[in-house]
């Protein structure tokens, strides 16, 4: 693994991080916690998207909708735990 990667990986993850706690809301994790949020989206959605046989295509927008889909679920599950 590469700085570029790593680099790579934070950026992606606090732009779907960003993106998915604006839309989903509820969850305020503050700055690390967003960029952890999304890193764990990329998984989640990387998942899945496998499971799920969809293809987006590649490049960084792919990252990013795949980790804003991921960290989305993910925003949404630490929710309704919450709630119980």
């Amino acid at each position: 693994m590469t700085l570029n990667s790593i680099v790579t990986w934070i950026v992606v993850g606090g732009i779907a991080g960003l993106l998915a706690e604006w839309l989903i809301g509820g969850v305020s994790a503050g700055c690390i916690g967003t960029v952890i949020i999304g890193i764990l989206g990329a998984f989640i959605g990387g998942w899945l998207f496998g499971i799920l046989h969809i293809s987006i295509g590649s490049g960084i927008l792919n990252d990013i909708v795949t980790a804003f889909v991921g960290a989305a679920v993910l925003l949404l599950v630490i929710r309704m735990i919450r709630r119980i």
